[in-house]
C-alpha cells in the first residue's frame, strides 16, 4: 500500500481540548510561509503533548507502570495498535518530528543555527523516546519523499538509530554554541528554557547520559558515562530541569492533559492501589511501615471517611477508592465519578488534598503543571544506578539520599512556579515528614543490601509518577521496581502482597475480586495500526510484545 505525504505536514498549533489538533497552514505543501520563532512553541507543545498521560502515551505506559488503572485496553496488558492513545500519539510525535526537520533546514539556510541547535536537541530525545517504546520505527526516510513523491518510509533498527542521536545531540550542542551575530535569537517563544542557551546545552548533555545508561546491559558505556560527569554540563539544579509548561484555562486551553478527567464527563484514570499500598507502607517487599509525605500530593480523595458510595467498590482504603489492574469481578464496572480517588496537584495542577472531599470540576485547580521531560531528581537517579552498578565510581547511598530529597523539592518548585494554586498548599521539601521519611527509606537500604538497586529503582519510580516513558525503559532494563504482578498468587488480592486493608468496613461485605491477567508482560508496545496498514515497507505488526524486546535488552 502506498502513503502520499504522510509525515510532510503543516505547522500544528495545539489546543488541548478534548484531544483535538488544529493544523493552521492552509497549504499543506508550503510550511515554510510559518516562521521559525512561530513554529518552535508548536513543536514543543506537540512533543509533551504526545508523551503525556491522557492524550498521549503516557497513558498506555502509567497502567503498564502500575501507577494508573483503566477500563479500556491497557487493563490487563491488552493494548494493541488500534487504540487511541497509541495511534494519536505516534500520529503526533511524526508530525512533530517533520517539524523540527522544517526547522533544521530553514534555520540552517538563514543562519538561524540556535533555533537548529535546540530542534535537533528535541529531535534526538524525541526518537530516543520513541526507539525505547516500540523498538524499530522509520527514521533515516521518515520524513524524506521517495518513489515520485510516495513515501513509504522503512523501519530502521533502534540499534542503528540510537548512535545517530547521539551525533544530533552533539551536532545541536555545537549549533547552540555557534555566534548568533545579528541573527534570531530564541526567547520567550522557547516555552522549555526561555531562549537560556545554557540550559539547552545542559539537558542535551543529559539526554546523552540517558541514552548510554540504556546501552549498559549491551556495551561497556563507562568511559563515555564517566567523560560526561566529568565535564560537569549536566542538569544540575531544580530550574534547569527539562520540563514541558502547560498552562491554566485562558484563550486557549492548554493545561496538562491529564487534568481533563477533573471535568471529563466520564473519568477514567483510576490511581493504582499497588502504587498506593507501597506510597502509604502497605506493602510487605519494600518500606512496610513507611508513609510517603507525598500522597496528598499525588492524590485527591472525592470520599470523606464516613461517605458510603451508592455502588459497590472493588478496593477502598478509608478515602482512596480505586478497581484492580486485571479485574473482571463484579464490581469492576460499577460507576465511582464522584467517589474514585484522582490525580492530585502534582502530577496534573489538580487539587491537594486537605481533607475537604469535595467533587472536582475544572475550577479544582489550574492545570498547569508541566510535563517532566527529564528532572535534576531523574539525573540524581541516573548517578544513582551508574554507581550501584559499578559504571562510575561514588556513593550510591548519597546520592540516592540526594535524589529523595531533590524529588520532594521538584513538587514544592512544580506547585508554586508553574501550578499556582488559589487553595493553600504547604511545602514538603524540609519538613519532619520528609526528612523522617528520608531516614527510614535510607535505614531500610542499609538494612537489605540485596534490595539497594531496588530501592534506588523504586525512588525513581515514586518521583516520575505522570512521566511514564522512562519509568517503563527503567523498569525493562533493571527489573525494578516489583510490579503487581496478578499471574502469582501471593500477589493476588487478598494474598500476602495485595490484601485489602484491614478493618475496612466498605470493603467488608464486598464480593471476591476477581482478577485474570493472562498476557505477559510487553517488552514494547504495539505499531500503530495506521502506519502498518498504510506504509508498504513497515514490518508485520507484532503479535506478541513480550517477546519483542529493544536493541537494549541483552
Amino acid at each position: 500500500m502506498i502513503r502520499k505525504l504522510k509525515y510532510l505536514i503543516p505547522v500544528v498549533l495545539l489546543i488541548i481540548s478534548c484531544k483535538k489538533q488544529l493544523d493552521i497552514n492552509t497549504d499543506p505543501y508550503n510550511p515554510s510561509t510559518v516562521s521559525i520563532p512561530k513554529l518552535l512553541p508548536a513543536v514543543q507543545l506537540n512533543l509533551g503533548v504526545n508523551l503525556a498521560t491522557s492524550s498521549g502515551i503516557s497513558q498506555v505506559l502509567e497502567v503498564y507502570m502500575h501507577r494508573l488503572v483503566v477500563r479500556e485496553d491497557p487493563n490487563g496488558y491488552l493494548a494493541t495498535g488500534i487504540d487511541f492513545n497509541i495511534i494519536n500519539s505516534w500520529s503526533g510525535m511524526y508530525k512533530s518530528f517533520a517539524n523540527m526537520d522544517f526547522i533544521i533546514q530553514e534555520g540552517t539556510t538563514q543562519g538561524n543555527l540556535k533555533y537548529v541547535g535546540i530542534a535537533q536537541v528535541l529531535k534526538a530525545y524525541g526518537y530516543s523516546q520513541m526507539v525505547d517504546i516500540y523498538g524499530d520505527i522509520p527514521y533515516s526516510e521518515a520524513n524524506k519523499l521517495v518513489n515520485g513523491g510516495v513515501l513509504n518510509a522503512k523501519f530502521d533498527k533502534g540499534s542503528e538509530i540510537y548512535p545517530q542521536l547521539i551525533t544530533l545531540l552533539d551536532n545541536g550542542i555545537a549549533n547552540l554554541n555557534a555566534p548568533a551575530a545579528n541573527l534570531l535569537v530564541p526567547g520567550t517563544d522557547d516555552v522549555i528554557y526561555k531562549g537560556n542557551i545554557a540550559k539547552w546545552v545542559k539537558a542535551a548533555n543529559t539526554i546523552k547520559l540517558k541514552l548510554l545508561l540504556q546501552q549498559r546491559l549491551i556495551k561497556n558505556v563507562a568511559a563515555d558515562v564517566n567523560a560526561l560527569i566529568t565535564a560537569n554540563n549536566l542538569i544540575s539544579k531544580t530550574d534547569e530541569s527539562f520540563l514541558l509548561p502547560f498552562g491554566p484555562n485562558g484563550a486557549t486551553d492548554d493545561r496538562n492533559p491529564g487534568f481533563g478527567d477533573y471535568f471529563a464527563p466520564q473519568r477514567s484514570q483510576y490511581q493504582s492501589p499497588w502504587f498506593y499500598e507501597i506510597l502509604k507502607g502497605y506493602n510487605p517487599n519494600i518500606y512496610t511501615g513507611i508513609v510517603d509525605p507525598r500522597v496528598p500530593y499525588y492524590f485527591y480523595n472525592q470520599l470523606s471517611v464516613t461517605t458510603a458510595t451508592p455502588n459497590p467498590t472493588e478496593y477502598r482504603d478509608d478515602t482512596f477508592l480505586s478497581i484492580y489492574f486485571g479485574s473482571t469481578g463484579p464490581n469492576a464496572g460499577q460507576s465511582q465519578q464522584n467517589y474514585m480517588t484522582v490525580f492530585g496537584i502534582y502530577p496534573v495542577g489538580g487539587r491537594y488534598d486537605d481533607g475537604g472531599a469535595q467533587v472536582v470540576s475544572s475550577a479544582s485547580g489550574t492545570g498547569a503543571a508541566p510535563y517532566r521531560f527529564i528532572t535534576y531528581a531523574d539525573v540524581l537517579y541516573m548517578k544513582a544506578e551508574l554507581m550501584k552498578t559499578g559504571v562510575i565510581a561514588g556513593d550510591a547511598k548519597a546520592t540516592l539520599s540526594a535524589a529523595i530529597q531533590e524529588s520532594f523539592k521538584q513538587v514544592d518548585y512544580v506547585i508554586t512556579t508553574y501550578v499556582k494554586p488559589t487553595q493553600t498548599v504547604p511545602a514538603v521539601s524540609g519538613t519532619t515528614a520528609a526528612t523522617d521519611y528520608l531516614n527510614l527509606v535510607l535505614l531500610a537500604y542499609d538494612t537489605n543490601p540485596n534490595q539497594q538497586l531496588e530501592s534506588i529503582m523504586t525512588q525513581k519510580w515514586i518521583s516520575s509518577y505522570g512521566s511514564a516513558v522512562d519509568a517503563y525503559t527503567d523498569y525493562r532494563r533493571t527489573g525494578f521496581p516489583v510490579l503487581f504482578d496478578p499471574s502469582n498468587p501471593a500477589m493476588a488480592p487478598g494474598g500476602k502482597a495485595q490484601p485489602p486493608v484491614n478493618g475496612n468496613p466498605f470493603l467488608a461485605l464486598q464480593p471476591a475480586v476477581d482478577v485474570k491477567v493472562s498476557k505477559k508482560y510487553p517488552l514494547s508496545i504495539p505499531w500503530s495500526s495506521t502506519e502498518i496498514s498504510t506504509n508498504g515497507s513497515a514490518p508485520a505488526q507484532k503479535t506478541d510484545p513480550s517477546t519483542y524486546k529493544p536493541f537494549w535488552l541483552p
